[in-house]
């Protein structure tokens, strides 16, 4: 752990977050998604009623335990969806526009995070079967955590190899079969178990998010609180890719045996102590005179 968490690899990190221009990014992601997914859903929801399965809302308001105000914004904001399996031409224009923009946003991350020269609309063909993917992963997901109601961490682990295995084929799918599979592995471990994480996480968190944001904002507030947790959400993707591409940096170079000596790595720590140590000592005697002061 000194190893991988020393300061120059930290830095490192920190730097290729910063090309990523990643809070921007997690949140034109997170958008896309919103927009993308709020469609699909009405889409994917009118079509589960067709076969007798519960509305998207009430799936919604059963998989995070949604009470009250939260409750009530979630199923104005989706209602019963029954009459979306019959849209017209723009209603499928627009649903193939929106999550089209998604996968071409996913696009774009990795392209950028892998440094390879952008491919726009020339892979769209890639993206329509990104969509295709991204349906599958959705639906497994959603079955695992029917399976294990309200059992989330028996359904999160369930679903971590899922997830890892639609990061590595999204990765291989939207770069056009450019990043090999073993140069995305670091990124898609590190990741699913941030996801993972996260996904525990929001659980417990996200009735409370629903509830704030419908007492404030009504209907509305589950948009922003949906927004705010996909925010999360690709926040962690984005940074996943700058951990997992430095450690596929580190794993590469140990490789080839150019491992820094340990020494080096205790100097970067005893020198990161050192400082903190002293600005500690300056801060405290700051904080003592102007104590002494105050009481002279």
């Amino acid at each position: 752990m000194t190893f991988w968490l020393r300061p120059a690899f930290a830095l490192r990190v920190y730097s290729r977050f910063q090309r990523l221009v990643g809070f921007d990014r997690s949140m034109a992601l997170a958008s896309a998604a919103l927009t993308a997914l709020i469609p699909l859903a009405l889409l994917c929801g009118g079509l589960a009623a067709r076969l007798g399965a519960k509305d998207i809302a009430e799936r919604v308001v059963e998989r995070y335990g949604l009470t009250g105000d939260g409750a009530e914004a979630v199923r104005r904001l989706l209602p019963e969806s029954s009459d979306w399996t019959t849209l017209g031409l723009f209603g499928v224009a627009f649903l193939l526009i929106s999550v089209l923009s998604l996968a071409r946003a996913a696009q774009r991350l990795f392209e950028q995070g892998w440094d390879l020269p952008p491919l726009s609309v020339r892979n769209t063909v890639n993206g329509l079967r990104w969509i295709l993917l991204l349906a599958a992963y959705v639906a497994l997901s959603g079955l695992a955590h029917a399976m294990f109601s309200r059992r989330e961490l028996g359904a999160a682990l369930v679903e971590a190899p899922l997830t890892l295995a639609f990061l590595l084929w999204s990765g291989r799918v939207l770069s056009a079969h450019r990043i090999p599979g073993r140069d995305l592995m670091p990124f898609a471990v590190v990741c699913a178990v941030a996801l993972t994480g996260y996904s525990v996480a929001m659980t417990a968190y996200l009735p409370r998010l629903f509830d704030s944001y419908a007492n404030r904002y009504g209907a509305v507030g589950a948009v922003f609180a949906m927004l705010s947790a996909l925010f999360g959400a690709m926040l962690t993707v984005v940074a996943s890719t700058a951990i997992g591409n430095e450690v596929r940096v580190e794993i590469t170079r140990i490789g080839r045996g150019e491992r820094p000596p340990d020494n080096e790595v205790r100097r970067q720590w005893a020198a990161v102590l050192q400082t903190a140590r002293s600005r500690w000592r300056t801060t405290r005697g700051k904080a003592g005179r102007t104590h002494h002061d105050g009481k002279s």
